[in-house]
């Protein structure tokens, strides 16, 4: 007989009038042997997850309620600015839904408190599921928590963190260890260790194995305080979802819209058609109707919110709302009846959008479409499925497309041609290699496509002066210019003088810097002059794109701003049920500055994902040889990228060759002072690896030879070198700018 598991104790002891002992516990459910000690351990995590409370005569007993000081987090403001929240270390899955929390305004009012603040708070219980709180502080580290693998030293167990930046391990005591064992990742809550040699963490929570393949993208979740599972109630209100009747929506079947998309792709949430009219083309991008499932509201909606967007790994998407929707009811798959939101765009011969029509309908698309399935048909090599719509879909299509990329070109959207590094994944989820990530024409059709109807949203919520939640590029800051100007300099290039205020003015650059043997080179620094892209309800433009009116419309299957777009064109334009509410207006401002910051936090940690598996894939070829190019120069050291395949890495500056090195940032370089040593953004050099952790995603090599990195044939301006010599300014500078070499001490 196996011992019960964690939720049949906790029930059992919720059921028992009277507090029980472990022996108690093993009696009721038979457990004899080794499985008692299972018993405790299962017993002491139920206790660390607070699901338990162990009373005097080691007995248990499920909590009366929440202690009278707690750490709480907001889910919750509403219209009328009441600020509602739920204990942090509360386990749902065991103990079910968890109180409500109020948090009541002190003598000063409420302070300054956003969704998702922790506070230190005190409670005061109102019945089993209610509670005041009144905050104490605010929470400046909200987790205290760190992730990391645990090691057996000669001392005892550690917790080495994940993160490449931490400065030191953390010690675990045997009891605070909670199950886990050595190599497991696990996440552990700082412990106060006042005199101790390192600090000390409780272990929380296992996260998986370390030789485990699927540990890597689980360490960048964790490290991003994301899950991929959805909460039972988040998914209970998927059940018994249908695809709507044809009432009250435009009935788009006859129309033969396709889906073009990834070969690997598992959700199709976007359809196009293209006819030819006398005035010029009738387009139509038509799009999963998510507002038609996921309500304001709605458990479905909180949790989507929440995430604010899908995060995509090398091996796994998590997806902003569950499979039921994103991979079924919301997915167009071929002919199956699906609901969509549509526009009817149409335009005139010079690609500008003459007129448009928003629609909610119901589509079925004829067939599900590959990028380069369509390049390929469009390029003369047909397939059984491509055969037959050539002529009603695949050149009307290229066609509109044709338009809209002269349109483009018109304009001045901005142009950097940079390649994207794709991560190659075996079916075990082990990385096997990196290459450019491929890119046609059909992508660009499909990314006019939706441009267009991202700007059509923009101008419709505007034509009704309805909210809209616009994706906001501003221009380039003056100071980014300046130091960017400078370098094209040296490469017989200029930027205009003063404020850059069309993309058109960096294109020319770009243009002309196409003819070098350095044109990705320039690329990459233009693009470190330019804004973060945001989400906003107040309207600068997209410079970027060099569009006035711009908002995303065309994914709100993995995209938050995209559904409340979509409801406030249902409210707007009378579309029926799901438009935007009250509420969700006036919060508009807060609702954009999340998801702004969840996008930024989900780019974050599929940069940590790409940087792990590649740092795992390195770790085979130590000791080997590699041409890299100088992606970046810092104080601290140079970044290259990997000729071979752009995979990145640091070479530390104590590695360099004996000098003391100035990190001249008007000439993007390192320059040794005493042999006029120099290593510059984007030239060339020979390097060795040296380590690889798959584990931080850290890549450290060094330089093969002991010669100069610059650019031949560029002459840049010389700076003035001269500076104090950092051994006279003290033990900071002495470190930050001495290399001693191959045989140096290592920090």
């Amino acid at each position: 007989m196996h011992p019960p598991d964690k939720v049949n104790i906790l029930r059992f002891i919720s059921e028992s009038p009277t507090p029980l002992t472990k022996r108690d516990i093993v009696e009721a459910f038979g457990v004899k042997g080794d499985d008692r000690i299972e018993i405790k351990r299962i017993l002491k995590e139920l206790e660390s997850e607070g699901a338990l409370v162990k009373l005097p005569g080691q007995t248990y007993a499920v909590p009366s309620g929440l202690p009278a000081v707690s750490i709480i987090e907001v889910t919750h403001i509403d219209i009328d600015g009441d600020v509602f929240a739920r204990p942090v270390d509360w386990n749902e899955s065991l103990l079910g839904a968890p109180p409500r929390i109020e948090v009541t305004p002190g003598d000063k009012g409420h302070p300054a408190l956003r969704e998702h603040d922790r506070v230190l708070a005190k409670l005061h219980r109102l019945s089993d599921k209610k509670y005041e709180a009144r905050v104490i502080r605010r929470l400046d580290d909200p987790r205290g928590r760190v992730l990391g693998v645990i090691q057996k030293t000669k001392r005892g167990f550690i917790l080495a963190p994940t993160d490449k930046k931490a400065r030191f391990d953390f010690d675990v005591a045997q009891e605070d260890l909670n199950g886990a064992r050595e190599d497991d990742i696990a996440m552990g809550e700082i412990q106060p260790a006042r005199g101790s040699h390192n600090k000390k963490v409780r272990i929380t929570k296992v996260i998986g194995r370390r030789d485990d393949p699927k540990a890597i993208s689980l360490i960048a979740l964790s490290e991003a305080g994301m899950h991929e599972d959805f909460l039972p109630r988040v998914i209970e209100e998927t059940k018994g979802m249908k695809v709507p009747d044809i009432k009250g929506r435009e009935d788009l079947r006859h129309i033969p819209l396709v889906t073009i998309d990834g070969a690997d792709a598992r959700d199709f949430d976007d359809a196009v058609f293209a006819e030819k009219t006398d005035a010029g083309f009738h387009l139509i991008v038509a799009i999963a109707d998510v507002s038609y499932y996921v309500r304001p509201g709605s458990e479905l909606d909180k949790e989507a919110y929440r995430r604010g967007n899908s995060t995509y790994f090398p091996d796994r998407v998590v997806p902003m709302l569950p499979e039921a929707l994103s991979n079924d009811l919301c997915s167009l798959r071929p002919n199956e009846d699906r609901a969509c939101m549509a526009f009817h765009l149409y335009i005139d011969p010079t690609g500008h959008l003459e007129k448009y029509h928003i629609v909610r309908g119901l589509m079925k698309s004829v067939a599900r479409l590959t990028y380069e399935q369509v390049q390929a048909a469009k390029d003369g090599v047909v397939d059984d499925v491509t055969r037959p719509l050539m002529e009603p879909v695949i050149l009307p299509l290229y066609a509109g497309y044709d338009i809209l990329n002269a349109a483009r070109l018109k304009r001045g959207a901005l142009e950097l041609d940079l390649p994207e590094r794709q991560i190659i994944i075996d079916a075990h989820g082990t990385m096997t290699g990196v290459k450019n990530r491929l890119r046609f024409d059909s992508h660009k059709l499909i990314e006019e496509f939706m441009i267009l109807a991202n700007v059509a949203a923009a101008q419709a919520l505007e034509a009704r002066r309805a909210p809209c939640v616009y994706r906001v590029h501003d221009r380039p800051s003056m100071q980014k210019l300046d130091s960017a100007r400078e370098f094209v300099t040296a490469f017989g290039l200029s930027l205009p003088k003063g404020n850059v205020t069309q993309p058109r003015q960096i294109n020319h650059l770009l243009e002309l810097a196409k003819k070098l043997p350095y044109s990705h080179l320039i690329s990459e620094v233009i693009l470190r002059t330019q804004a973060q892209a945001v989400y906003a309800p107040d309207n600068i433009g997209h410079f970027g794109l060099a569009l006035s009116k711009y908002a995303h419309f065309t994914s709100p299957i993995r995209r938050y701003a995209d559904l409340l777009v979509h409801r406030s064109l249902i409210a707007a334009y009378g579309l029926g049920p799901g438009g935007l509410t009250d509420e969700e207006k006036v919060k508009l401002e807060e609702k954009s500055a999340h998801i702004s910051e969840t996008e930024r936090t989900s780019a974050s940690a599929e940069r940590s994902a790409v940087d792990r598996f590649t740092a795992t894939w390195l770790s085979q070829r130590i000791g080997a040889e590699f041409s890299a190019r100088i992606s970046g120069v810092t104080r601290f050291g140079l970044f290259i990228s990997l000729d071979e395949n752009g995979a990145d890495g640091l070479i530390p500056i104590r590695s360099l060759p004996q000098d003391f090195y100035v990190h001249d940032e008007k000439q993007h370089a390192l320059v040794g002072r005493k042999s006029g040593r120099l290593y510059r953004l984007g030239a060339q050099v020979q390097v060795y690896l040296r380590e690889a952790d798959g584990m931080t995603g850290s890549s450290v090599f060094a330089l093969a030879n002991d010669a100069s990195a610059d650019i031949p044939g560029v002459s840049f301006k010389k700076t003035n070198l001269n500076r104090p010599d950092p051994r006279k300014n003290g033990k900071q500078g002495k470190n930050r700018f001495k290399s001693k070499g191959k045989k140096g001490r290592r920090r």
